[in-house]
């Protein structure tokens, strides 16, 4: 079974260190997914 993991802060200012720090113990780092970016917009690089 694999396991994936998703981080996510809203704006530039925030830090995504302190999630991954806690994922990574569970979830191999290849299958975790990152965003920097406020949930209101749409208009993201993944969509």
């Amino acid at each position: 079974m694999r396991i994936y993991g998703y981080c996510r802060v809203s704006t530039k200012e925030q830090n995504l260190d302190r999630q991954l720090i806690e994922l990574e113990k569970y979830v191999d780092n290849r299958f975790i997914f990152t965003e920097k970016q406020s949930g209101k917009d749409f208009d993201k690089p993944q969509y």
